[in-house]
């Protein structure tokens, strides 16, 4: 389900779940799949070792926002370039590429309905 780069988002936000955020990760960002198993070892492997559930919910929370970003074009653009200015920039490019980073980051967070990152 593909569209233009500024219309609607690529897939529906899916359900905050391992298995959802897989399928959506395999779907519109395919090239994050091995952080993602590789992450989710690291969380699961964290979690019983502390018998914390926090490593998952923070597992959860960060590829969710990777998800809402990703299935809308124009935002993920605007998110690697960003990056981009961050890795190359002078000083002053990263503080502002840092700021736009965190823009973005909060604003995913808040559609989500998530208060913390």
């Amino acid at each position: 389900m593909t569209t233009s780069a500024d219309g609607p988002p690529l897939i529906p936000q899916p359900p905050a779940t391992v298995t959802a955020l897989r399928q959506a990760v395999a779907q519109i960002s395919p090239g994050a799949l091995p952080a993602f198993t590789r992450e989710l070892d690291q969380a699961a492997d964290q979690a019983r070792q502390g018998s914390d559930l926090a490593p998952l919910q923070r597992f959860i929370i960060q590829w969710a926002v990777h998800v809402h970003i990703q299935r809308q074009q124009d935002v993920a653009r605007e998110l690697r370039h960003w990056e981009d200015v961050a890795e190359s920039g002078d000083t002053r490019q990263v503080r502002r590429a840092a700021s736009a980073i965190g823009r973005i980051l909060d604003e995913a967070h808040e559609a989500l309905g998530l208060t913390q990152r």
